[in-house]
């Protein structure tokens, strides 16, 4: 994805922006008990959860962890129905041919034609057919350097789609579509986040002949040098989307804030795909926002039409 430089406007918190989808989660109590249903809101150090039986007001400062639920995986693809086969009709007679009328020779003989002189040693003989076909063909334009593909992307209810680039994810519900982040960044393809760009998602794609481990490790070096005080806190090899994958979790300052990220490497066939989210580390809702953006790696789908 290239060296990430983050600017300073680009991350303010507002609790709205976790909004979690329909899939209840496990909000665990320091009490120990459990609370299933999706968090819609948060105000006055409270949170407003919706469960089965109506909604339930949870002191924040009660919570002991929230476990979000487990991605929907995505469905299989219908067949289309076969097509009936089609028996062909039989062939129709060819119509006779019609007998040409005899010429009567002409009373006249037409005068002999006076074959061209000889081509002298070393000429090649013309060929004015072949001259005038070539003549009628213009030269062939100079191939055009094709560039990137027009970006094909839609979000349909919490449900992000790239048509250019085959993949699908789970968008929270107050994420947007961050067209100058995407544009600012090279080498990416989506980004996107909250308004307030308190949380940020991007996704990029490369090209490289190094093996998933060396690409990865390449990619998350650069990373490094945008961050002051990055500290790596975690490294494995996981699957998205049934596609082998190495993740880092880190945290890093940037600007007047503490971050948290993940950056996900994916291998696609030649291609690798690089999910980086990130949000302040400094807020009293990092977990939440920790969560959501591991929902969305999670749901990632590279089967998109």
């Amino acid at each position: 994805m290239g060296p990430l430089r983050v600017t300073r406007g680009l991350l303010l918190f507002a609790a709205c922006a976790l909004a979690l989808p329909a899939a209840a989660d496990e909000i665990r109590l320091k009490d120990g008990k459990k609370l299933y249903g999706v968090i819609v809101a948060y105000e006055d150090n409270m949170f407003k959860v919706k469960t089965d039986f109506g909604f339930v007001l949870v002191e924040k400062n009660k919570i002991s962890a929230i476990i979000p639920s487990a991605p929907a995986p995505p469905k299989p693809a219908e067949k289309p129905a076969a097509k009936k086969e089609e028996v062909p009709e039989p062939p129709k007679p060819a119509p006779k041919p019609t007998p040409e009328p005899k010429k009567t020779a002409s009373k006249t003989a037409s005068p002999a034609k006076t074959a061209p002189p000889p081509a002298k040693s070393g000429e090649a003989a013309e060929k004015p057919a072949a001259s005038a076909t070539a003549a009628a063909i213009p030269p062939a334009a100079p191939p055009q350097e094709s560039g990137p593909p027009p970006n094909r992307e839609e979000v349909q209810g919490n449900t992000y789609i790239n048509h250019t680039y085959g993949f699908r994810m789970f968008k929270a519900p107050s994420w947007n579509l961050q067209d100058e982040a995407r544009r600012a960044l090279p080498n990416a393809i989506a980004a996107l986040g909250t308004s307030n760009e308190s949380t940020l998602m991007v996704i990029g794609i490369e090209k490289t002949k190094e093996p998933l481990d060396a690409a990865a490790a390449s990619i998350a070096r650069r990373l490094q040098d945008a961050y002051t005080n990055y500290r790596g806190l975690e490294q494995k090899k996981i699957q998205v989307g049934g596609l082998p994958a190495v993740e880092y979790h880190y945290r890093g300052t940037e600007g007047e804030h503490d971050w948290s990220g993940r950056l996900v490497v994916v291998a696609r066939g030649k291609d690798y795909f690089t999910i980086l989210g990130m949000t302040y580390a400094d807020s009293d809702l990092i977990q939440i926002q920790e969560n959501v953006i591991s929902r969305a790696i999670a749901s990632l789908d590279f089967t998109a039409p």
